[in-house]
């Protein structure tokens, strides 16, 4: 099976859910990537982005508790799966061919 090749933003985002673990979601991902690319980031970007790598199965995403500092919201938080993790590989792998 092929796999797919991802633009840069969505490896981004995908490099950041992985490497936050169980504690990614959306401002997270915005700030870190903020920090480590050095320009602002949209926030929407990074939810569509994360939308779209969850219908293709790269990521999973569940519900986190309701806090108070939330205003009674949950975070979402996102998690790389097996197939997201062998898309990122593949990526590596093509980058380094390069």
């Amino acid at each position: 099976m092929k796999l797919p090749s991802i633009g840069e933003f969505e490896e981004l985002v995908l490099l950041t859910v992985a490497a936050q673990h169980d504690q990614a979601y959306g401002v997270s991902i915005k700030v870190q990537l903020e920090e480590t690319l050095g320009k602002k980031v949209n926030i929407s970007a990074v939810h569509v982005a994360l939308k779209r790598m969850t219908d293709k199965g790269f990521v999973d995403a569940k519900f986190g508790g309701i806090t108070q500092t939330r205003g009674g919201r949950r975070k979402k938080y996102y998690h790389i799966t097996l197939y997201g993790k062998k898309v990122l590989d593949n990526q590596y792998e093509i980058r380094t061919n390069l």
